[in-house]
C-alpha cells in the first residue's frame, strides 16, 4: 500500500507508515518534538526487530501514544495523529484510562461511549485510508490488590475491543490474556509492577506477540 506524506510524519518517501497510537504504554517516553522518537516501549522494540530482520524493507515506524489519553482523546485528534499521516498500518492500544479515571478521579467512561469512540476512530480509517488495523485489547494486571476491583470496568471493554476486531476485521493481540498466561510463570509485578505499565519484559512481550501475529515473525525460541 501507498500512502501520502503528512506533516511531521517522520517518514522517508516511498516508505510505508506504521502507526503505533494509544496512551502511556504506547508513549512509553517519547519526545513530542521529535517526529521519529519511538520511547522505549514495545514500539521501539517491534521497530528494532523488524528492521534488523528486514533492513531494506521501506517501512517507517511511527509513535503517537499520548500519555493519559482514553478513547475519547484518540477521537479527538484521530485526523492530525493518523489520517493525515496516510498510515498503511494502524496498532491500537487503549482502554486502561477510561477504567482508571473511575478509580483516581471519579470520572468513569461508560463501555457504551467508550465503544462509540472506539468505532469511530475505526470507521474513519476505513473511510479515509487504505490501512491495515491491529488491535490491542487493553490489560491490567492483579497487581497492587486494587487493581483486582478494575476488572468489573475494563472487562466489558475489553469484550467491547474483541467485538470491534471481529466486525472490522482487524487482528486482535489478546494481551489481557497473554498476561495473565505470562503471569503463572513469573509473578505479574515481574511484567507491570504497578498493574498497569510494563516493565521491560512486559514491553518484550508485546512486541513478540504483535510481530508474531501481525508480520508472522518469530524473534525469540
Amino acid at each position: 500500500m501507498t500512502h501520502e506524506h503528512g506533516p511531521g510524519c517522520g517518514c522517508e518517501d516511498g516508505s510505508q507508515i506504521i502507526l503505533f497510537q494509544g496512551d502511556s504504554i504506547t508513549d512509553c517516553g517519547r519526545d513530542y518534538n521529535d517526529p521519529a522518537s519511538l520511547g522505549t516501549g514495545y514500539p521501539m522494540l517491534i521497530s528494532a526487530w523488524y528492521q534488523a530482520l528486514h533492513p531494506g524493507a521501506p517501512v517507517t515506524f511511527v509513535n503517537r501514544g499520548i500519555s493519559g489519553h482514553r478513547a475519547k482523546d484518540l477521537q479527538a485528534r484521530w485526523d492530525a495523529d493518523c489520517l493525515d499521516l496516510g498510515p498503511a498500518l494502524v496498532s491500537i492500544l487503549i482502554g486502561i484510562n477510561d477504567t482508571w479515571r473511575r478509580y483516581d478521579s471519579g470520572d468513569p467512561t461508560p463501555v457504551e461511549a467508550f465503544e462509540e469512540a472506539y468505532y469511530d476512530i475505526l470507521n474513519r480509517t476505513l473511510e479515509s485510508t487504505d490501512a491495515q488495523i491491529v488491535l490491542i485489547e487493553p490489560f491490567v494486571l492483579p497487581v497492587p490488590d486494587d487493581r483486582k476491583a478494575w476488572r468489573e470496568d475494563l472487562d466489558p471493554k475489553i469484550q467491547s475491543v474483541r467485538h470491534l476486531a471481529r466486525e472490522f476485521g482487524a487482528p486482535l493481540i489478546p494481551m489481557d490474556g497473554i498476561f495473565a498466561q505470562a503471569s503463572s510463570k513469573r509473578d505479574p509485578d515481574f511484567w507491570a509492577p504497578d498493574g498497569v505499565h510494563p516493565s521491560l519484559a512486559g514491553h518484550a512481550l508485546i512486541a513478540q506477540t504483535w510481530l508474531d501475529a501481525v508480520l508472522d515473525i518469530k524473534t525469540l525460541g
